[in-house]
């Protein structure tokens, strides 16, 4: 992949791009996988979405976000909604071993 500041054209752009969000993809597949094994180390429904522990992603996350030079409420914004989409995965893989 070309990096960016090499690039010559706009469809080299796009393509690091897709190349990228293709990446994330995967990883973000990656974190599900995670998740939805923590639901073999809850003894209960309700152990499954842990306030303190969604608090501490998104603070830490927004804290790397703005070590990086990214606007940190922007990318909190974003690991709130996959959080919440992890969060129900792993509901639906506790139930599914219950």
């Amino acid at each position: 992949m070309t990096p960016p500041e090499q690039c010559n054209t706009l469809e080299e752009i796009r393509a690091g791009m897709d190349q990228i969000d293709r990446e994330i993809v995967t990883l973000i597949a990656r974190r599900v996988d995670y998740v939805r094994n923590a639901a073999r180390f809850k003894n209960s429904a309700a152990a499954v979405a842990d306030p303190d522990r969604m608090a501490k992603v998104l603070r830490t996350r927004r804290e790397w976000a703005e070590a990086a030079g990214l606007d940190g409420a922007a990318i909190e914004a974003l690991y709130r909604d996959l959080v919440a989409y992890c969060v129900s995965e792993e509901h639906k893989h506790f139930d599914t071993l219950r």
